[in-house]
C-alpha cells in the first residue's frame, strides 16, 4: 500500500495538483499581505495573481514537467497566455451562470444566489484545473525532460 502511495506521489498528476495547492497558497498570502500595505481590493487580486502564476510556471516548469532550461522564456509566455485564457473562460462562466441566467443552477438550490455563486465556482474551478494541466502538458512543456 505504501509502494502504491509513493508511486502515486512520484506522478506527474499528483505534482501538478501538489504545487497547485501551493500556488493558491501563495495567492492567498499575497493577496491578504498586499490587501494590508494597500488596502485595495482589485489592486491585491491582480499583483497575487501575477505573483501565483510566476509562482506557478517555475514549480511546473522545473518539478513537474521537468523542462530544460533552453526555451524558458517561450514556455513563461505560452504559460501566461493559457492562464489569461482560463481566466476569460472563468469570468464567462461567471457572468453567464451566475449573473445573468442564475436560474439554470437556481432552479436546483432554492435560487439562491450564494449557491448558485458557490456551485458555480467549484464547477469552474474544476473545469480550469484540468484545462491548464491539459494546455501546461501538450502546449506549453513540450520541450525535452531533465
Amino acid at each position: 500500500m505504501i509502494a502504491k502511495l509513493r508511486a502515486f506521489m512520484a506522478t506527474e498528476v499528483f505534482k501538478y495538483l501538489f504545487f497547485g495547492v501551493l500556488a493558491t497558497l501563495v495567492y492567498m498570502v499575497s493577496r491578504i499581505l498586499i490587501f494590508q500595505l494597500t488596502n485595495q481590493g482589485t489592486l491585491s487580486a491582480v499583483l497575487a495573481s501575477a505573483i501565483a502564476i510566476i509562482f506557478a510556471f517555475f514549480t511546473n516548469d522545473m518539478f513537474v514537467f521537468n523542462q530544460e532550461k533552453t526555451g524558458m522564456v517561450t514556455r513563461f509566455v505560452k504559460f501566461v497566455g493559457a492562464r489569461l485564457l482560463t481566466l476569460v473562460l472563468d469570468l464567462a462562466l461567471a457572468y453567464f451562470l451566475v449573473d445573468t441566467y442564475p436560474e439554470i443552477i437556481g432552479q436546483f438550490v432554492g435560487h439562491s444566489h450564494a449557491w448558485v455563486n458557490g456551485i458555480e465556482s467549484l464547477f469552474s474551478q474544476v473545469l480550469i484545473i484540468v484545462l491548464n494541466y491539459i494546455i501546461s502538458k501538450f502546449f506549453v512543456f513540450t520541450g525535452e525532460k531533465v
